[in-house]
C-alpha cells in the first residue's frame, strides 16, 4: 500500500529554474521527477537499441531481481543514443552540484586545489515483465558500506523508456528517507510512493533514499527503465590496475584467485565491482570458490 499522504515532486525540465528546484526536492527529499527530459524519437532509438539485448538476456534469476525482470549493463557500449541518456546538460549540472568534491592541501608551503567532478558508477536497463514482484526496498550507497548519516556519494537517474505507473513495475520510493538517521530504521512499503512516468521522463534521487523496483501485475505490459548511475570521481584505485595489468595478462601470467582479487577483480560484497551482473573473477577467469560473490 503506497503513503497516500507522501509525493514526489515533479520538474519539467524546460523551466528555467529546473536545475535549482530539482537539487531542492533532492535535499528534502531524496528524490523528484523530471518531465519531459528526453524527446520521443531519442527515447525510441534507445528502446531500438536495447531490443536485442532484452530479447537474447533470459531473466537470470538474481536474488535481487523478480525472475521475469531482464538486464542489460554496459550501456555506453551499445550506442551512442544511450550515451546521450549520461549526458543531459541538465541531468549532468545537478549531478555535478551534489556529487564535485573539492579539496584543500598542502605540498610543501604551497597551498593546492583539486576539483573532482562524477563518473559514472554504473549503467542498467531494465524490463520489467508481467508477473514480477516488487524488489525488496534498499539503498543503493551499501556498496560503499556508508553511514546513514553521511552524505550520498551516488545519484541515481532513471529514464522511462515505456509508460510507467504503479501496476507494471514503476519505481517505488520513501521520500525523506534520504535524512533517516537510524541505521536500525527497517523501511515499509507501506511509506512508498510510486514514480510513475511517462516516455522521457526521469526520476533522479539520492543514493541513500529508500526504493526498490516495483511489481509488475498487469497481464500483457511490460516497464522498461535505464539507470545511469553518477559517483564521486575519487572513489576508485589510483592506478588504474584493469588498464596497467589487463585480464590477458593475467591470465597469460596465471595469477592466482588471490592476486586477481588483490589486484582488484573481484566484487566488494555486496555489488561493488560486478561485469554483466557477475564477480569479474568468475565471468572472466573462470574461478568459482568460497569467496566468489554471487549476484
Amino acid at each position: 500500500m503506497a503513503n497516500r499522504n507522501a509525493t514526489i515532486s515533479r520538474v519539467s525540465a524546460l523551466s528555467a529554474t529546473a536545475e535549482d528546484e530539482i537539487v531542492a526536492h533532492l535535499n528534502r527529499d531524496g528524490v523528484a521527477i523530471v518531465t519531459g527530459m528526453f524527446p520521443k524519437e531519442h527515447v525510441d532509438q534507445v528502446r531500438q537499441d536495447l531490443q536485442h539485448k532484452f530479447n537474447t538476456n533470459s531473466a537470470d534469476g538474481s536474488p535481487y531481481c523478480a525472475t521475469t525482470t531482464r538486464r542489460v549493463s554496459g550501456l555506453f557500449g551499445i550506442s551512442n543514443a544511450c550515451v546521450d541518456l549520461a549526458m543531459h546538460p541538465l541531468q549532468l549540472a545537478v549531478v555535478n552540484k551534489l556529487l564535485t568534491s573539492t579539496y584543500h592541501f598542502y605540498v610543501g608551503s604551497e597551498k593546492l586545489t583539486s576539483v573532482s567532478k562524477p563518473t559514472i558508477s554504473a549503467t542498467a536497463a531494465f524490463r520489467l515483465e508481467p508477473g514480477g514482484i516488487q524488489q525488496g526496498l534498499h539503498r543503493d550507497d551499501v556498496d560503499y558500506h556508508t553511514r546513514p548519516s553521511d552524505w550520498p556519494m551516488l545519484i541515481g537517474c532513471f529514464t522511462a523508456l515505456t509508460r510507467v505507473h504503479a501496476k507494471n513495475g514503476a519505481i517505488v520510493f520513501i521520500p525523506g528517507s534520504n535524512t533517516w538517521i537510524d541505521q536500525d530504521r527497517r523501511a515499509l512499503v507501506d511509506e512508498t510512493v510510486p514514480a510513475e512516468l511517462e516516455p522521457g521522463d526521469t526520476v533522479i534521487y539520492l543514493a541513500n533514499t529508500y526504493h526498490g523496483l516495483g511489481g509488475n501485475t498487469t497481464q500483457d505490459e511490460c516497464c522498461e527503465l535505464v539507470g545511469i548511475f553518477m559517483g564521486k570521481g575519487f572513489y576508485r584505485q589510483t592506478e588504474n590496475e584493469y588498464l596497467a595489468v589487463p585480464p590477458e595478462r593475467c591470465k597469460e601470467m596465471k595469477l592466482s584467485a588471490a592476486a586477481l582479487r588483490v589486484l582488484g577483480y573481484a566484487v566488494s560484497p555486496p555489488f561493488l565491482g560486478y561485469i554483466d551482473f557477475k564477480d569479474p573473477v568468475e565471468s572472466i577467469f573462470g574461478i568459482d570458490d568460497d569467496e566468489t560473490v554471487k549476484m
